[in-house]
């Protein structure tokens, strides 16, 4: 096997840490290699608050991956989130260069200029994507791709993506200390489309929504290319706290009557039934209305599409999502979500399961909730594609004690980025 046709994704999430170990077969889509996914208790609303939790939990999930795909993991592609994201658009005109054909470090420039046109980055934030739009060649318009085309000059917008300093660092300090390199880092809104959106849609107009433990994350594509994204504070964790506050049950017993016998749209509920509830530390067993769950459990997650529509109406595209929206993430999960969603955004709405996987061990990762880390791992491959090889994986070997480190505590044990890069993708520049 060789190592350098090998990537690693890892998403760091507000309920749990996903890793994926991948490589492409020779039509292009994905084998899948190993995978690991522990729980994560040190990050909320995706932002890191406990540094040696997060760090345990990506160890353990990288030890499950390191087992399943007998291939030590040296670096990841880690994908970031949060409402410190957030986006600005930002025009750029330049010249063509002297053969008057449009080239690679046409596109480069025209990104940089794009970068220094932003009036609104101040020293506390940085840039983690610049994303073309769409590019005008002399007057020729709604070029996405303009490689190869004759012009003097060529102007149009980018997409770009920055996040605060000191929230990315943790991120980079948590992988770091989990004895991990970061390769490269991606809005994960992004990484979510690129594993679950098909290309008509993406041509057509589409929502895409990933409904995480802690945030909700929306983003739209019309024309090809991302026109908007925005980090909603509220997901799959409220709800389960609502359970938790309804039943009167610790969060833990409330998590497993949601995922056991939760439903998001009281028409789906056909019949009604009880529930036996755990009772808290020795207390009696109860009995609860299968209707008064689905009840507590529809008005967060209505409340959630309620939010997800009005962001997409801010945006002012609303009108031009021919495709509809397409949901993703563990919270997409519960039963009767996908019409919920239809009938509060009033889209055509479909799951989105992770595309493009031809093999390995596919039927682990075929599920929304992997739809963020499969994103992570498609962008690495692009990026290999277009740039150079990342330092991903090496020989199986035990991991040196610096790598592992001293603080690998009880936790860890039974649970089971190197500097950020900031160069532009022709990937990205492509997208």
């Amino acid at each position: 096997m060789q190592t350098s046709n090998i990537v690693v994704g890892l998403d760091i999430g507000t309920t749990k840490v996903c890793v994926v170990v991948a490589e492409k077969d020779e039509v292009g889509k994905l084998n899948i290699l190993g995978h690991g996914r522990s729980v994560s208790e040190g990050l909320q609303r995706a932002t890191v608050v406990n540094i040696n939790k997060t760090v345990n939990a990506i160890r353990a999930a990288v030890a499950d991956a390191e087992r399943e795909s007998s291939i030590r993991i040296k670096g990841v592609n880690v994908g970031i989130s949060g409402a410190h994201v957030h986006c600005i658009n930002s025009n750029s005109e330049i010249s063509v260069n002297q053969s008057g054909v449009v080239n690679s470090s046409d596109i480069k420039r025209f990104l940089e200029k794009a970068k220094t046109n932003i009036r609104y980055l101040d020293i506390d934030h940085e840039i983690i994507h610049v994303i073309p739009q769409e590019f005008i060649v002399d007057d020729q318009e709604g070029v996405l791709d303009p490689i190869g085309m004759a012009g003097t000059t060529m102007r149009g917008s980018a997409y770009i993506v920055v996040g605060m300093k000191t929230k990315i660092r943790n991120i980079k300090q948590c992988v770091e200390k989990a004895g991990l390199s970061v390769n490269d880092m991606t809005f994960e809104p992004v990484a979510s489309g690129l594993a679950v959106m098909k290309e008509s849609e993406r041509k057509s107009g589409v929502v895409i929504i990933d409904i995480g433990g802690g945030t909700t994350e929306v983003a739209i594509y019309i024309d090809g290319a991302i026109r908007f994204s925005e980090v909603i504070k509220v997901a799959a964790n409220d709800v389960t706290h609502d359970v938790a506050f309804g039943v009167k049950a610790l969060y833990e017993v409330a998590e497993d009557l949601k995922i056991k016998h939760g439903c998001a749209y009281i028409r789906d509920r056909s019949q009604d039934e009880e529930i036996l509830i755990q009772g808290i530390e020795g207390r009696p067993q109860k009995s609860f209305l299968k209707s008064s769950l689905t009840l507590i459990i529809e008005a967060r997650m209505m409340e959630i599409f309620e939010l997800i529509r009005d962001s997409i109406k801010r945006s002012g595209y609303y009108e031009y999502l021919n495709a509809g929206a397409i949901i993703t993430g563990g919270g997409s999960l519960i039963p009767g979500t996908d019409a919920l969603s239809t009938e509060v955004l009033g889209l055509d709405v479909r799951t989105g399961y992770p595309e493009g996987i031809s093999g390995g061990i596919k039927h682990s990762i075929n599920n929304p909730m992997y739809a963020t880390v499969m994103g992570l791992v498609a962008h690495s491959f692009e990026d290999r594609t277009e740039q150079h090889d990342f330092d991903a994986v090496g020989p199986r070997t035990e991991r040196d004690a610096a790598a592992v480190g001293d603080g690998a505590d009880e936790q860890t044990k039974n649970q089971s980025g190197k500097k950020i890069v900031d160069r532009l993708k022709d990937w990205w520049e492509r997208l």
